[in-house]
């Protein structure tokens, strides 16, 4: 029986069930923790607890200790436990929110520095305010400003750490590539784009005459055990990444490798779970049918669907003040309508009328026709390129959301003359319209604002993602960045 919303998969090496792996690892490196459809960094996950331990342990030092100064007894408060816990939960929410348990986020010390000193003024404005409403149950100022100071100097220290220890090259797990195409080439590349990645290449087997793609390689010929080759180079993790599969798959040998406890991965599934994405130059539709993942079921279904209502009536109550200024501001500053109408192609290929703030001039199409949104688009007025910056714009789509035609997240909408389009260029697009789109969406938070059929193409391979993986955990993940998306704005047109 499978336990899919709750099981833990972990990536790396491991021993077969009756075979133990012919050599001891010398040190343990980087692994992938499968939680709910989502592939975390082991290290990250782990850094996350040390640090809300680090969070509890000031806060519950920071009590005595102002106590002490005082000449009070700890009884003086009755149970501090929850407002401790409140401290804690806020701080924690607020790092998580400003990315601070992303994996570039975390491998860059400069920029973990300055997210860190974000954090911790956003965390006490937001408990401020929280003990201003609730006054209840508040403690001292004092006591929170102890305990501030604890925590910033407990998590400078675990991020050094952090960064000493993982972001070491022998902590990194060792990779072998087989293929030299142009499918191991974009392994190459996600290695060296970005320094935020828990694996390194340590070779290349070129299976073929035709793979030129990486620069560096290692003819097959000159391998003859390919179990050898791996304990020599200390490997891993293999990854087929060949052009020809069905001819150049040496199967025998990757069995050796399998039953001497390397971990043997295909190139679909690597990419999906290092880079968040399905590659669509290398996507074969059988992978996608035979690999294991989420499935959105009728009680997940029931689930978000009943989550979009409750979530959308107190969104609602909340953003009234501000929808109601934007519609003012949009008013005076600009003649024509207030809301937008726009047909968009929504779940199975129905079309919709969706809402928005008006951000654009009147009949901004009337003369060139429908066309993406441009880097300071003429188009645009002074209140729609703040409002589109702040996703204020996006507010009224809480109604299509209570209409039943979109969820919070999924694919965002797209205008019908822009699908016929890009379904002629781009695999596989079409699918993006099994689940309700959404007003955000796992592409939205990872990829940059797009405004070509590349960019098209770099989107669905996130969404088709999001649609193999879906769940709830994969939600609450996609808004908290949105979140961080809408404090830092990026790519926003």
């Amino acid at each position: 029986m499978r336990f899919c919303s709750c099981m833990l998969v972990w990536y790396g090496k491991a021993e077969t069930d009756g075979f133990r792996t012919a050599r001891t690892p010398k040190v343990k490196r980087e692994l992938m923790i499968r939680l709910f459809g989502y592939y975390m960094p082991r290290s990250i996950l782990l850094l996350a607890l040390i640090e809300t331990a680090v969070l509890a342990g000031a806060a519950y030092a920071a009590l005595p200790l102002r106590l002490s100064l005082a000449g009070l007894s700890p009884t003086v408060f009755s149970d501090p436990v929850p407002t401790l816990a409140i401290f804690v939960l806020t701080v924690q929410i607020v790092m998580l929110v400003l990315g601070l348990y992303q994996r570039e986020t975390c491998r860059d010390f400069r920029n973990t520095i300055v997210t860190i000193f974000a954090a911790f003024p956003l965390a006490a404005l937001i408990l401020a305010l929280i003990f201003f409403f609730f006054p209840s149950i508040a403690v001292w100022r004092s006591i929170f400003v102890i305990a501030f100071f604890l925590s910033l100097a407990g998590v400078l220290v675990s991020r050094a750490l952090f960064l000493a220890v993982v972001d070491m090259e022998r902590f990194r797990r060792r990779v072998m590539v087989l293929g030299a195409g142009r499918l191991a080439k974009r392994i190459l590349d996600l290695q060296s784009n970005t320094r935020a990645q828990g694996f390194t290449c340590v070779a290349f087997i070129r299976m073929g005459e035709e793979e030129t793609q990486v620069p560096e390689f290692v003819e097959r010929e000159d391998v003859q055990s390919l179990q050898a080759f791996a304990r020599e180079h200390d490997v891993d993790e293999i990854v087929t990444a060949m052009e020809e599969r069905r001819v150049n798959m040496p199967l025998r040998d990757l069995l050796e490798c399998r039953l001497a406890g390397i971990r043997i991965s295909d190139y679909s599934g690597f990419i999906e779970r290092e880079a968040g994405k399905v590659d669509l130059d290398g996507f074969v539709p059988s992978w996608l049918i035979y690999s294991e993942g989420s499935t959105a079921g009728p009680a997940r279904l029931f689930v978000k669907r009943t989550v979009d209502l409750i979530s959308s009536g107190i969104l609602m109550v909340v953003t009234v003040p501000f929808m109601l200024i934007t519609a003012i501001a949009i008013a005076v500053t600009s003649p024509g309508p207030v809301l937008y109408r726009q047909e968009r192609v929504g779940q199975g290929g129905e079309p919709f009328t969706l809402f928005k703030f008006r951000s654009m001039l009147e009949d901004a199409e009337s003369q060139d026709g429908p066309k993406w949104a441009e880097e300071r688009d003429p188009r645009i007025t002074p209140v729609g390129n703040i409002i589109r910056k702040l996703r204020i714009d996006e507010l009224p789509q809480i109604i299509n959301v209570l209409k039943g035609d979109m969820s919070f997240v999924g694919p965002r909408p797209e205008r019908p003359f822009f699908v016929e389009q890009i379904a002629q260029e781009v695999p596989y697009y079409l699918e993006r319209h099994t689940v309700r789109p959404g007003i955000t969406g796992w592409a939205q938070v990872n990829y940059p604002y797009g405004a070509s059929i590349e960019d098209a193409k770099q989107k669905v391979e996130y969404d088709l993602y999001y649609i193999k993986n879906f769940s709830f955990f994969l939600d609450i993940l996609t808004l908290i960045r949105t979140i961080r998306v809408v404090l830092f704005p990026s790519g926003a047109r």
